[in-house]
């Protein structure tokens, strides 16, 4: 890694459950108990009840709000001082990154704590949702429209400039690190693939044995928050021992 030139890192759930983030695949608590995540980020869930999606998604936006970076997102904002180009490909939608300080991140999935529009698509300020009333806040741009958490539902397709910049990444890069993710979800889980293919070394950061794990270069087992720190702090003494600083 300490050779690399463009580090891709693509980052997964398990990053942000380490931040106290259920994963979607976390059974759900309280009055939604009765529920799975399958059957409420849809947009036909939205369609046929828009109140029960929006106060959903407004008791998960509470949980990211209360969340902080822990010290496998910090081990990231370094390694990007410490390489000539880093491309961070995220699937959270927590922004928690962003917080950390990571300035080049890629959101696959679109972020929790934007708005858009459910017809037109088009951006909601913080502010309008903030000043609206009713039980799911109006479109202020077309009278049969409401506002809908800006993130990717199951059926729908990543956005296009998200998903081309991730593939250009992979491309594009020489060293890829996998952190955090199941490498289940695709298209997602074919980017470090799609960077083997192209002669990048991959390492994965998992607790567990994930599909990737048989074609990665390395893996390492344990959750990132601790493995990561530990990889920036073994890269930063090697540099110091070489005599090239951090």
């Amino acid at each position: 890694m300490d050779e690399a030139r463009h580090v891709m890192v693509l980052s997964g759930a398990g990053m942000s459950a380490e931040s106290g983030i259920p994963t979607f695949r976390d059974a759900q608590t309280g009055i939604w108990a009765k529920f799975r995540a399958e059957d409420l980020a849809t947009p036909e869930a939205f369609a046929a009840n828009p109140g029960r999606v929006w106060h959903w998604y407004e008791d998960r936006r509470e949980t990211v709000r209360s969340a902080r970076p822990h010290g496998g997102h910090h081990a990231l904002v370094q390694l990007e001082s410490m390489v000539p180009s880093l491309s961070l490909i995220t699937q959270n939608v927590d922004g928690l990154h962003q917080l950390a300080g990571s300035k080049n991140v890629t959101e696959l999935h679109g972020n929790i704590l934007r708005s858009r529009c459910h017809v037109t698509g088009r951006a909601i300020s913080a502010q309008w949702i903030a000043d609206s009333t009713g039980d799911v806040p109006r479109s202020p741009y077309i009278g049969h429209g409401f506002a809908r958490p800006d993130v990717v539902w199951f059926g729908e397709t990543l956005p296009r400039h998200a998903l081309e910049a991730a593939m250009e990444a992979a491309v594009g890069c020489d060293f890829c690190i996998s952190a955090g993710t199941t490498s289940l979800v695709q298209p997602a889980a074919s980017l470090p693939l799609l960077a083997l293919e192209h002669g990048a070394a991959v390492i994965e950061i998992n607790p567990m044995e994930t599909p990737l794990s048989p074609h990665a270069n390395q893996c390492l087992r344990g959750p990132a928050s601790e493995v990561l720190s530990t990889l920036i702090q073994q890269l930063k003494s090697w540099r110091q021992d070489a005599g090239q600083g951090a």
